[in-house]
């Protein structure tokens, strides 16, 4: 997605080809660029026919079409021209875009509004009408969107890259659960369905478990309904363990997929989950060059020189590609789980040292901001290769339960090296083996062996593991100033 509105009135459709140029990556079977009154449809971005064609507010989409019904983009409203990136959980009988045009009337600020408030998914959408941009994302972010402006412009698009092509240096994430108003003035922020912090439920563990149990397995068919198989991010941990068993619940035809260096003993332990669960398993091994050759594409993707985020990226980049050269075009994974369910060492450490209450808001804290640490970069990885991102942990009803439950129901007390009780719970209520329900959480840059690699790399060059990561991204962006 991209959309610009140009600021002294002037033509804006230039400026969203060539972002779009820069997009090609997230979709190259139909490319679209609109303006209030018209649209040009073409399937490469060279025969869009936009000559003649001029306004001072514009709207452009590339199409990925992971499932048939998905259709060009952008379309035409009354008055106005519309993009819908993402999907809706459970999928309409229509189309997405279909589904979501109904619910913009005659008056599209106070109507599109009802999309973000009424509306499951993972999506970001544009309006562009006669004067302004109308803008949305929905509530957990799990689909990326950035704004940004210079003397000329506003802008938005799913990746900075875009906007850094026409010169807007400082590109903000766009806030989830919120609708915003772009005009040649400035920009509108309205929120409309934010993540809070809801009243602590008082249930048992039992009770939250089974309950927990049903909003995953719908969560999880609903991101399964158009879809007849999918491959899985695989650790052979309790997040991902949890999302073989559910998918196939669901009767998808499921295939796993685990990657790591060479040296990796979590491979073996992903076998041997793999083969307890009786589900197929695809394994992909590399090696230190092949992490080398890897970063410079990684960090091209998640546009930020931020050691944490690559080496997490890199084993998500592989199993992408893996997924897509197997023919998947959809990818199931665990993320969200650890945030929401106390997964991280570090919330140990808060609850020891402060209280409860502290923890709690430390995870709400980490809940509501990882459409910024970890949904944006795992859907441009996977866009990257043709694949659908989709994480049943970051459905809006599993996070607003998940952030109900006392904190006693995910770290029973600040000597719990296990973690995660509720989402164990219903491993065991399913059946998993308890090698999975009682395994130690290993974060997936250890685990696969990405960071000792890229710190090996980093000393090669006489560099500290930030100082080698930055060098790397001034070659890729050498025109862009990070900002670690």
């Amino acid at each position: 997605m991209a959309a610009a509105v140009n600021k002294t009135g002037k033509n804006s459709v230039p400026s969203v080809v060539a972002m779009l140029r820069q997009l090609g990556h997230r979709g190259s079977d139909v490319y679209g660029v609109a303006t209030p009154t018209s649209v040009t449809i073409a399937h490469s971005i060279d025969e869009l026919q936009i000559e003649g064609v001029s306004s001072s507010v514009a709207v452009g989409h590339n199409l990925l079409r992971a499932d048939w019904r998905d259709r060009p983009q952008p379309v035409m409203g009354k008055g106005y021209a519309f993009v819908f990136e993402g999907r809706l959980f459970p999928p309409p009988t229509k189309c997405d875009v279909e589904a979501v045009m109904e619910k913009i009337g005659s008056n599209p600020w106070r109507d599109s509004a009802k999309i973000i408030k009424e509306l499951n998914g993972s999506y970001v959408f544009v309006i562009a009408s006669l004067d302004r941009l109308i803008v949305g994302r929905d509530t957990v972010g799990t689909n990326p969107l950035y704004y940004g402006r210079d003397e000329k412009l506003f802008a938005v698009a799913s990746e900075r890259k875009a906007l850094w092509k026409l010169g807007i240096e400082e590109a903000r994430s766009f806030p989830p659960g919120n609708l915003a108003a772009v005009t040649s003035q400035g920009i509108t922020l309205q929120p409309v369905n934010l993540i809070v912090q809801p009243p602590r439920e008082s249930v048992s563990m039992k009770k939250a478990a089974e309950h927990l149990q049903t909003l995953l397995l719908k969560s999880t068919k609903d991101r399964l309904t158009d879809v007849e198989k999918v491959a899985v991010a695989f650790s052979g941990g309790l997040d991902s363990s949890l999302i073989a068993v559910l998918a196939k619940m669901c009767n998808a035809d499921v295939h796993l997929i685990s990657v790591g260096l060479e040296s990796s003993p979590e491979l073996e332990r992903a076998k041997n989950t793999a083969a307890a669960l009786e589900q197929p398993l695809s394994i992909q091994t590399y090696t230190v060059n092949d992490v080398e050759s890897a970063l410079p594409k990684v960090l091209w993707l998640v546009e930020e020189p931020n050691p944490l985020k690559s080496s997490i990226a890199i084993p998500f980049f592989w199993t992408a590609e893996t997924a897509s050269k197997l023919g998947f075009r959809v990818l199931l994974a665990g993320q969200g789980a650890d945030e929401l369910f106390g997964g991280y060492r570090k919330y140990l450490l808060k609850y020891a040292k402060f209280s409860a209450e502290a923890l709690e808001k430390e995870m709400y804290r980490d809940v509501a901001l990882s459409y910024e640490t970890n949904f944006q970069r795992d859907n441009s990885v996977c866009a990257f290769h043709g694949v659908e991102l989709r994480l049943p942990y970051a459905d809006r009803a599993v996070v607003c339960f998940g952030l109900s439950l006392p904190p006693k129901l995910k770290i029973w007390s600040v000597d719990d090296d296990l973690r995660k009780r509720v989402l164990r719970g219903v491993a065991r209520n399913l059946g998993l083996p308890l090698l999975v329900v009682n395994r130690r959480k290993k974060a997936v840059q250890y685990a696969t062996g990405v960071d000792r690699a890229l710190r090996q790399l980093a000393r090669r060059e006489s560099l500290t593991l930030v100082e080698y990561i930055r060098q790397v991204f001034r070659k890729v962006y050498p025109d862009v100033r990070a900002k670690q």
